[in-house]
């Protein structure tokens, strides 16, 4: 059954996904190479708790871990570990929830650390901008897979990129996954049709080769079975009569990535005028 939000619903689901947007801003600002998955666990556990919620991963159906540390080929729900030590060059897909005040957020986003391989940024670029396509599909009177026909036709299509099946994203609300599934393809004007008040997670998985991908035996983390780099981002919406309304926010996120390659700028330059 889906669970149709209303107004005031709605704002609780804002504060909580904001919460997300800020944790993984602060994820953003501490990573780099040289720190491990359980160092950025760590503070966003902490950030998260000061902030008077909880992780809404940490034991999740047994999850360890506050959040999914993915790298490189990695596609999602890696677990974070102390031997989990970031490398320049790496990708890191972040995936974080909260509950705060009974609502669930839930958001992803995808780090690039150092000297990135301009075909793999091209990838997160292509990625990023496949969520928002998504986005711009939940409308009342749409139908739910024209959400995955934009993000297919974008990413498959045009670019040539493997558009992860077996993982899809979700309705959220009191639950962290609620019905219905939301896959990133399909065919255009199939599915449900999208209604006023509901809230889904749309996080477009894809792989700069192929679309497959296997489970490693941990039990948890999906990589690219042909071992290419994958990215990953994830916004929730929100469907109002007037159109989409995204309760996260990638510009804190950003903001902070423009202050950390700003820096990076600034210390290769002082660098470089070393004899």
């Amino acid at each position: 059954m889906i669970y149709y939000k209303t107004p005031e619903e709605i704002e609780l689901m804002r504060i909580s996904n904001l919460l997300v947007s800020k944790t993984l801003a602060h994820v953003g600002s501490i990573i780099k190479p040289g720190v491990s998955g359980a160092d950025i666990d760590r503070e966003a556990e902490t950030f998260i708790r000061d902030h008077g919620a909880e992780p809404a991963f940490k034991n999740y159906e047994g999850f360890p871990a506050t959040l999914c540390v993915s790298v490189n080929e990695a596609v999602v729900h890696g677990i974070p570990s102390k031997e989990q030590v970031f490398q320049e060059g790496d990708i890191v897909s972040v995936d974080c929830g909260v509950l705060l005040n009974g609502y669930y957020g839930d958001s992803a986003y995808t780090f690039a650390l150092g000297e990135v391989d301009e075909q793999v940024m091209e990838l997160l670029r292509v990625t990023k901008e496949a969520v928002y396509l998504g986005i711009e599909q939940a409308c009342v009177g749409n139908r739910l897979r024209d959400i995955g026909y934009a993000v297919q036709s974008f990413a498959e299509r045009q670019h040539k990129y493997g558009v992860v099946r077996d993982l899809v994203g979700h309705g959220i609300g009191k639950k962290l996954h609620e019905e219905p599934e939301v896959p990133n393809f399909g065919q255009r004007g199939r599915g449900i049709k999208i209604q006023e008040g509901l809230v889904i997670a749309i996080e477009p998985m894809i792989n700069l080769g192929s679309k497959s991908v296997r489970q490693l035996k941990d039990g948890w983390t999906i990589v690219s079975k042909d071992r290419s780099p994958s990215a990953h981002y994830e916004q929730v919406v929100a469907v109002k009569k007037e159109g989409p309304d995204r309760l996260s926010d990638f510009s804190v996120i950003e903001e902070v990535e423009r202050k950390n390659a700003a820096l990076s700028e600034v210390v290769r330059s002082s660098m470089s005028g070393v004899s």
